[in-house]
């Protein structure tokens, strides 16, 4: 009996979850005959790589599917308080994300409108960060700032989701993957107690994909700042959830599976730097640009792109079942390889990469030790 109830319980969320990328598929057409009539739309410049008009607002598609579901279909799986602030949120959101769309605001006046959804989730939903616990040194209680930590951790990751949406279909599938990883993890290993987490990203998925259709290239529609804004702003609350104590797992895992974004990020922060710009500047050397410079298509950027994000989610598989010990150097590994590949593309310019050009030492080194020893060698045999 309780076997053929979970059984009817879990057909019961699949249907929802078909039935929203349904809703999701229908509705897009709707959402791009409204954003050519409010004038979302994203006319030709130096810096897009559209040709012609394309509308965005999108992700409007992707927030009515989303919550319809949720309220319609799947409301009995969630708790009242949390979805109904997480809604209140998300309408703050998704109101600076078409407001940006229509008339373009600052990234100041963008920034507030995060700050504010997550100081909405922080005091009313309680969704933040609490207490850290650093392997071999303890847990440590994060007091007042817990505050600032979750604001910092929700403003970064809806910016990074942001800032790679620059190619047809790219942010929108890079945050599936993303999504449906963080649902298996959370399901099976940080969210026991609580799979409506886990729940809510899996109808998100489907709400992207119904979405993907039109946005994969060539597109007929973006995302826009209305989706990428949501769904960065979602991605980092639902890690919040696991994060309410965190430890090196709990953080690490988000960062791994969020791995794209996250480093196009810090590295175009870092380039910009370097090359003493403002952070908030725009510039055409992101993950994207770099591989497209190095002769892809827009095509086979996207779904190279798309296979460096299942390689980030295969590697934060592997940490709930590692060690303390394994899970570092798993970390150590992977940054690594994260380093060497994004010198080898050049991502944060031609001319620095330390870590290649210390190999390319060390290699000499050891190549010249090697010609030593065999002319010594040969030597050797020659007197004898």
């Amino acid at each position: 009996m309780i076997i053929k109830e979970r059984g009817r319980h879990m057909y019961l969320i699949m249907v929802s979850l078909f039935a929203t990328a349904l809703l999701s598929l229908i509705l897009t057409p709707l959402i791009r005959r409204l954003a050519f009539k409010v004038g979302a739309v994203d006319n030709p410049n130096t810096r897009r790589v559209n040709k012609i008009p394309m509308p965005t607002m999108g992700g409007l598609a992707i927030f009515i599917a989303f919550n319809a579901s949720n309220f319609l279909l799947l409301r009995k799986q969630y708790p009242t308080n949390q979805v109904w602030i997480l809604f209140v949120a998300e309408c703050v959101i998704v109101a600076t994300g078409i407001i940006d769309d229509i008339y373009e605001l600052k990234p100041k006046q963008k920034i507030i409108g995060i700050t504010l959804a997550a100081l909405i989730v922080y005091f009313f939903a309680h969704v933040r960060m609490t207490t850290l616990t650093v392997p071999f040194f303890g847990t440590l209680n994060l007091g007042w700032l817990s505050l600032p930590i979750t604001v910092i951790w929700i403003l970064a990751i809806t910016n990074a989701i942001n800032l790679i949406d620059g190619l047809d279909g790219l942010a929108t599938g890079v945050s599936i993957i993303a999504l449906f990883t963080s649902g298996l993890t959370g399901f099976f290993f940080l969210n026991v107690t609580s799979t409506f987490v886990s729940i809510m990203m899996f109808t998100l998925v489907a709400a992207l994909i119904g979405f993907l259709p039109f946005n994969f290239h060539p597109a007929k529609i973006y995302l826009g700042d209305t989706g990428a804004l949501f769904i960065g702003f979602m991605i980092s609350v639902f890690s919040l959830y696991g994060l309410k104590n965190a430890t090196f797992i709990t953080i690490v895992i988000p960062v791994i599976i969020l791995g794209v974004p996250i480093t196009d990020t810090v590295y175009a922060i870092l380039r910009r730097v370097l090359n003493k710009k403002p952070i908030s500047q725009a510039d055409k050397h992101h993950l994207h640009h770099r591989l497209m410079e190095m002769g892809l298509s827009h095509t086979q950027t996207v779904l190279v792109i798309y296979g460096i994000a299942l390689i980030f989610s295969f590697i934060s598989l592997l940490y709930p079942i590692s060690n303390v010990v394994g899970s570092i150097l798993l970390t150590v590994a992977t940054l690594f390889g994260l380093e060497l590949f994004v010198e080898s593309i050049g991502l944060v310019g031609s001319q620095r990469r330390p870590l290649l050009k210390w190999i390319g030492r060390v290699m000499k080194k050891e190549s010249r030790i090697s010609t030593h020893l065999s002319k010594k060698s040969k030597k050797k045999d020659k007197d004898q």
